[in-house]
């Protein structure tokens, strides 16, 4: 008995195989293709949005600097409908929050809250909320400004949340919690997020207040 099949059978027998089994193969070729097909079209999109999302926001840097408020607004607002889970949004909020610090103190706290609260990326929103704590103490809304730093995991943020705990503790007049604050910043600052030579700085001075005065120890 011949141990090999003839060529005939062979060729019946790939026959056979590619009629039971041809359409799968078909079918995993026309949905690679497809898949394919589909990532590049949706990588292509993203690239799009991405590129028209970046103009906008030019554009909005462009009428900051030439203080053109209402022509800066309506671009906001354009990235806010058009690109909203975009990154290029938080940067048009933070940069709107900057330039209104002083003329629109309500608006800057508005637009860090927004970002705070709304941005898909973490370090974004730790940076927004630090800011936010900082322009709330700048318009002595203190105990706010501290519920706004009341936050459990600030990764590698820690350092700078302390350093901003204790200026806002500063401006209150709480010397010791002040202190207790910038020592923490200091010792957890090694990271680098901080200026340690600053914030020694603000700690030697609050040192120097707290500390009684030479003429009342020798009274007392």
């Amino acid at each position: 008995m011949d141990e090999y099949l003839s060529e005939k059978e062979q060729i019946d027998l790939i026959k056979r195989w590619w009629r039971e089994n041809g359409w799968f193969l078909i079918g995993g070729v026309a949905v690679f293709a497809i898949g394919w097909f589909g990532w590049q079209q949706y990588q292509a999109y993203r690239q799009r949005v991405a590129e028209e999302a970046a103009a906008l926001y030019l554009e909005l840097g462009a009428a900051v600097e030439d203080d053109d408020r209402d022509r800066a607004d309506e671009l906001l607002a354009r990235l806010a409908s058009e690109f909203e889970s975009s990154a290029y949004l938080d940067q048009g909020r933070l940069l709107l929050a900057s330039e209104n610090l002083i003329r629109d103190t309500q608006r800057s706290i508005d637009e860090l809250t927004a970002v705070m609260e709304g941005s898909r990326d973490e370090g974004t929103s730790m940076i927004a909320r630090l800011r936010l704590a900082r322009v709330l103490a700048y318009d002595e809304q203190f105990e706010r400004a501290l519920e706004v730093l009341n936050v459990s995991d600030t990764g590698e943020f820690e350092a700078r949340f302390s350093e901003v705990r204790g200026d806002v503790h500063a401006a209150m007049g709480n010397v010791e919690a002040a202190i207790s604050a910038y020592t923490d910043a200091l010792l957890r600052g090694g990271n680098g997020t901080v200026d340690l030579e600053f914030l020694q700085l603000k700690l030697n001075e609050l040192i120097q207040v707290g500390r009684p005065d030479s003429g009342e120890e020798d009274a007392g």
